[in-house]
């Protein structure tokens, strides 16, 4: 079963303290407690493990794909109702729609621009999966319980078989986070740990080496 490594929503608007959605102000939807905790678990378990991620991928050969929030106006209009509520834009060129560094696409790897929580139904990502022959996607990134769950809900309808990475993952709060893993393990998707996928594709490599 061909592979590929999703890597959602990394970028400025949604995961860089201060910027996007943890923008200071009145607007700032989360509290101090939900910032702390989502920016102590991405800088220090869940950046640090997409990188051993897509390093493995990268050195296997598989397809590493980017996806992030970006629109293809500067005003947004064809964004969904429910980006337009939540005041979520990232426009072509603006800061909001740039990767953060440490987990940047490289050479020539995919990106994917989405106007909606998941890329299915708002970009061309089912035809582009079918091109590459791609039936396992194993997905990683900001936030679990939008993005990611969004993403992993509508590929197993696509009849995709996704993986969630689950601490190459990120969402405000622990318990949204167990929530979700909660919800999604064996009713759309397999959950696994990064040190066990890694330590799987290393033993795979030895056997076929």
């Amino acid at each position: 079963m061909k592979s590929a490594l999703l890597c959602i929503d990394l970028q400025h608007l949604c995961a860089v303290r201060g910027e996007g959605i943890f923008a200071a102000g009145d607007n700032c939807r989360f509290s101090n407690e939900e910032q702390e905790y989502f920016f102590d678990r991405l800088d220090n378990e869940t950046l640090p493990n997409v990188q051993k991620l897509q390093a493995i991928f990268r050195d296997k050969g598989i397809e590493v794909l980017h996806i992030r929030t970006r629109t293809k106006t500067r005003d947004g209009r064809e964004r969904t109702f429910w980006q337009k509520r939540a005041e979520l834009l990232a426009t072509p060129g603006s800061r909001e729609s740039e990767f953060i560094d440490s987990v940047i696409p490289r050479g020539d790897e995919l990106i994917i621009n989405k106007t909606g929580s998941g890329p299915f139904g708002n970009t061309n990502i089912h035809a582009l999966l079918v091109q590459l022959d791609v039936q396992q996607i194993y997905c990683c990134g900001v936030h679990t319980n939008t993005s990611i769950e969004s993403t992993i809900r509508a590929a197993a309808d696509y009849g995709y078989c996704p993986v969630l990475v689950s601490d190459a993952t990120a969402t405000v709060s622990q318990a949204q986070q167990d929530n979700c893993v909660e919800r999604l393990d064996g009713q759309c998707c397999e959950v696994i740990q990064t040190a066990k996928l890694v330590e799987d594709f290393k033993h795979h490599l030895r056997s076929v080496g």
